[in-house]
Parts: structure tokens; C-alpha cells; sequence
């Protein structure tokens, strides 16, 4: 649980980041995402998804 906690730390820190760091960026990615089609944002996400495990299992192996 404690290794979710701090995944989840983690994602805030980066999300603040660009949040923080680069404003203008952030709200020309999120209007780019509304007219991005579904498929692709499915496809983006299951790239992550993989990218993501394949990281974990690497630190955890």
C-alpha cells in the first residue's frame, strides 16, 4: 500500500510540474484532448498503461 501511496505522490509532483512550470502548455494540451478522436486517447492510455508495468517490473525484478 505503501508503494501506491507514493506512485500516487509521484503523479501529483508531475502534474504540478507542468502545471506550475508551463501553464500554457498544459491549457493548450487540454483543449487539444477534446478534439483528439476517442481511439487515439485509448490507444495513448493502453501505451502508458504498458509503459508503466514494464517500468515497475523492471525496479521490482
Amino acid at each position: 500500500m505503501s508503494d501506491f501511496l507514493v506512485a500516487a505522490g509521484l503523479v501529483l509532483v508531475f502534474e504540478g510540474l507542468i502545471y506550475c512550470g508551463f501553464p500554457g502548455v498544459a491549457k493548450r494540451l487540454a483543449a487539444d484532448v477534446t478534439t483528439t478522436p476517442e481511439q487515439a486517447l485509448r490507444v495513448g492510455g493502453l501505451v502508458a498503461i504498458v509503459l508503466g508495468v514494464g517500468v515497475v517490473w523492471l525496479v521490482r525484478r
